[in-house]
């Protein structure tokens, strides 16, 4: 579907109704803009999945008039799926340093640096992108070098916030722009599309700067070894970490591949400072007095494989914690990982670990990177938006947020709040939203990406409830008759030792069903096939209840 000439079109292809993969796309005429390009890890029901990234087929359809992708900020929701994208639409990319310098990294790895073109910008950049020109403002998140972005059409101006809070005493002095909101509020804003993550959340969102404080504290108490888990790209809380271990005069080790890129990647660019000898090799660790060291790792969403989690099951080749250790969980649960972050949890208790975790507010090792409700009406009263469009955020945080809009002067009838495809259009000031373009998720399984759809997906889960039973038969190529079988093995559905009734059976109600085939002609190996799957299942579930998946291998010899 092409979007009609003259219009101003404003449309998610990630990030709405959902937390993640985050690809916004803003389209005037034949020029379009491409903001984020997020991914998402998959919930229990895609077995087997490693990621989510948008459904991009809309901007493959109009790959000639894609201008530009433009990152807000270096987080994977806004960064994971780049290398991904990058395989089939080659555009030019535009982010701060920071963001530059992680992008940069993942493209090494999919051997894509070479072709890319990327432009790195700042809070006073402009860029001409065909009939948009694009300016920037500074904002404040748990990472550093974050932009908003405003884009200036000829129908208007369309602002997009990137994720933000409005942090007045930031750890690294990137102080939010508030003025140059405030101008761009002035000249006339035409539509905003503003993060909603926290809109549930009364108040004010924490300064970071008092994590810092009770990291610090809980450092100087620990008596040995300290182990502290925080989101990687967390630069901010890093530095923290950092800051505390060099007070409490311990070394740092780092476990985890995605802390060890990210601290790599910043201290090479400046966002991270780091005293020279500080850094210790993980298998220096138990070499180490206790109360000399502090780790540093992944694994604050309890994520299986990733360190901490590793830690908590004994299960870390190069370290271990024991009793008296101290673990702090610096992060809050994304919705959807309380499970795992409180299965760990457990464990570290049972290994006699002191374990600091829980809701920031709680604990002091924690605040959002989000705005909170005051936050949110800052901004929208800062940028007096004649439209409005939440995004990044469940439903319920989108509906939350428009309620918020209306309470500071935006008129309901102006307020959309979308769905993955939906399009806005904006001609002659005027805004509807009334059509649809291709968008969806894409599915990243290893190296193949969008080859997994719904029938692979339903073989797995059947797979996983109910097992695979492959029954071989070897037929004689002179007169078609049995020469040696049927053998069945099970996998995941029964233990043949145990069931060898069961399989005797089924081998003879096999053996039988092919004969009685044979008696009629029937030969061909696919008649064969069917028919067996077929009474081979009947019985099986008749005895079992269940239905495995019934894999039929004939040969010939």
């Amino acid at each position: 579907m092409h979007i009609n000439k003259q219009r101003l079109s404003v449309f998610a292809l990630g990030g709405v109704n959902e937390i993640g993969k985050n690809m916004y796309v803003i389209q005037f005429e034949d020029d379009i803009i491409v903001i984020d390009c997020g991914s998402k890890f998959p919930d229990e029901s895609l077995l087997g999945i490693d990621l989510i990234i948008p459904d991009i087929s809309y901007l493959l359809e109009n790959k000639d008039n894609v201008r530009a992708l433009i990152i807000t900020h270096g987080h994977e929701d806004h960064i994971g799926g780049v290398a991904y994208i990058l395989r089939q639409l080659n555009m030019p990319i535009y982010a701060t340093r920071l963001t530059l310098g992680l992008i940069e990294g993942k493209l090494k790895e999919a051997g894509l640096l070479a072709d890319a073109t990327l432009v790195e910008i700042n809070s006073d950049s402009r860029i001409e992108l065909g009939s948009i020109t694009s300016t920037f403002f500074r904002t404040n998140h748990s990472i550093p070098d974050c932009l908003g972005i405003a884009f200036h059409t000829p129908e208007g101006t369309v602002v997009h916030t990137g994720d933000f809070k409005f942090d007045l005493t930031p750890v690294n002095e990137q102080y939010p722009d508030i003025h140059k909101m405030a101008e761009i509020g002035m000249n006339g804003v035409l539509a905003l599309l503003s993060e909603s993550t926290n809109a549930e959340r009364p108040g004010f969102t924490p300064s970071e700067r008092i994590v810092g404080e009770h990291i610090e504290e809980a450092f100087s108490k620990a008596k040995q070894k300290v182990f502290i888990s925080t989101f990687a790209s967390n630069v901010h809380r890093l530095q923290q970490v950092v800051d505390a271990a060099v007070l409490t005069n311990r070394k740092l080790a780092l476990l985890g591949r995605s802390m060890v890129n990210v601290v790599r990647i910043a201290s090479e660019l400046g966002y991270l400072h780091i005293p020279e000898g500080m850094l210790v090799e993980a298998n220096e660790i138990s070499r180490m007095a206790p109360d000399r060291i502090a780790i540093l790792c992944t694994g604050s969403q309890g994520e299986p494989m990733a360190a901490l989690s590793r830690l908590a099951s004994s299960t870390y080749r190069q370290a271990e914690i024991a009793a008296g250790d101290t673990v702090i969980i610096s992060a809050s649960p994304i919705p959807g990982n309380e499970r795992n972050v409180a299965r760990i949890v457990d464990n570290l208790f049972q290994l006699g670990a002191k374990v600091i975790y829980g809701s920031g507010s709680v604990t002091g090792m924690h605040v959002s990177g989000h705005a909170s409700q005051e936050e949110l009406k800052l901004m929208l009263t800062l940028m007096k938006p004649k439209y409005f469009i939440p995004i990044h955020g469940e439903f319920r945080m989108l509906h939350q947020h428009s309620l918020l809009a209306e309470s500071v002067g935006v008129e309901s009838d102006n307020i959309f709040i979308i769905n993955i495809g939906d399009v806005v259009d904006i001609e002659n000031q005027v805004a509807s939203q009334n059509r649809k373009v291709a968008a969806g998720n894409t599915l990243v399984d290893g190296w193949g990406v969008g080859d997994v759809g719904n029938i692979v997906l339903r073989d797995r889960k059947h797979l996983s409830e109910d097992g695979i039973l492959v029954m071989v038969v070897t037929l004689s190529k002179t007169d078609g008759k049995i020469i040696s079988g049927p053998d069945i093995i099970s996998r995941g559905f029964v233990y043949v030792r145990e069931s060898e009734a069961l399989i005797d059976e089924a081998n003879r109600i096999v053996k039988d069903t092919i004969n009685q085939l044979q008696a009629q002609n029937i030969n061909q190996w696919s008649s064969l096939k069917i028919n067996v799957k077929a009474v081979l299942g009947r019985y099986l579930y008749e005895h079992t209840g269940r239905r495995p998946v019934i894999l039929p291998i004939i040969m010939e010899i």
